[in-house]
């Protein structure tokens, strides 16, 4: 089973930016569809954007769409999400997981989840 970490996460302020990581362990990371979600205190885990194997193709949620940017480098076993202009209800611990599904906005169409980072925007 393929293991995921996140990080990059932290504590700032509202308009302001982070850039998060996911590295995964193993050989065949180019084969996976790769998500990244959230989970806000007391929430369901929601989606937050997905990206193809090849990273051609992307899919945003409403909420974050024109503020985040979801990338992937896999030489480098690494998928990405840069958020700018963050907002108070951006708060959430954000977890990256592999796809089951081609472009699915489901959580559970996910698997082998990485263990969050939390992200706080204070304002």
């Amino acid at each position: 089973q393929v293991q995921l970490v996140e990080s990059g996460g932290g504590l700032v302020q509202a308009g302001g930016s982070l850039r998060l990581s996911c590295t995964a362990s193993g050989r065949t990371f180019s084969v996976y569809y790769m998500g990244w979600f959230r989970q806000a205190p007391g929430k369901e885990r929601e989606f937050v954007a997905t990206i193809s194997q090849g990273g051609g193709s992307l899919d945003y949620a409403d909420s974050v769409k024109g503020r985040f940017t979801i990338s992937r480098d896999n030489t480098k076993n690494t998928v990405y999400l840069e958020m700018n202009s963050l907002k108070p209800e951006d708060t959430a611990v954000y977890y990256c997981a592999i796809g089951k599904a081609y472009r699915s906005r489901r959580v559970t169409d996910f698997g082998s989840w990485g263990q969050g980072t939390q992200v706080t925007i204070s304002s």
